[in-house]
């Protein structure tokens, strides 16, 4: 398991502790963000996510949420789209709710996280141990 795979399991227990995972009040969007960049995924971490989101036809609002400057918004339609029908439904199955929700909820949360992720404005190597402050980023993601 790599640290990011680590730190991310950390986040989303703590998150659980704080009723945003599924036995709380709803989805655990956190964990669903969460399962989508881990090193294991079918996405290939977070390198991987942010190939296919480019590839897909986001390379400019990807970039953005790299890169130290604004994050370009992106809609939920547009991030269903890029991610596939398939992976959209089995997040809405996992969650519990519309594909619309899915996409709408993914385009607030993925630029965050990517954001946070990449500090210096670069995406880390695949199993990396530098991932930014992911605790800060916990931090915030506990107080919304």
């Amino acid at each position: 398991m790599s640290l990011m795979d680590t730190l991310l399991g950390v986040a989303q227990q703590a998150l659980a502790g704080q009723g945003g995972a599924a036995g709380g009040s709803g989805p655990d969007w956190i964990g669903i963000a969460s399962s989508l960049l881990a090193n294991g995924s079918a996405q290939g971490g977070l390198g991987g996510l942010v190939e296919k989101l480019a590839g897909a036809g986001l390379g400019e609002q990807v970039k953005s949420w790299v890169s130290t400057g604004a994050n370009l918004p992106v809609s939920g339609e547009q991030l269903s789209s890029a991610l596939g029908g398939d992976l959209v439904s089995q997040l809405a199955g996992q969650a519990g709710v519309s594909h619309g929700e899915v996409g709408n909820v993914l385009s607030q949360l993925l630029p965050q996280i990517i954001d946070k992720l990449t500090p210096h404005g670069e995406v880390p190597a695949a199993g990396a141990g530098n991932l930014g402050d992911l605790g800060g980023l916990l931090g915030s993601l506990l107080k919304a």
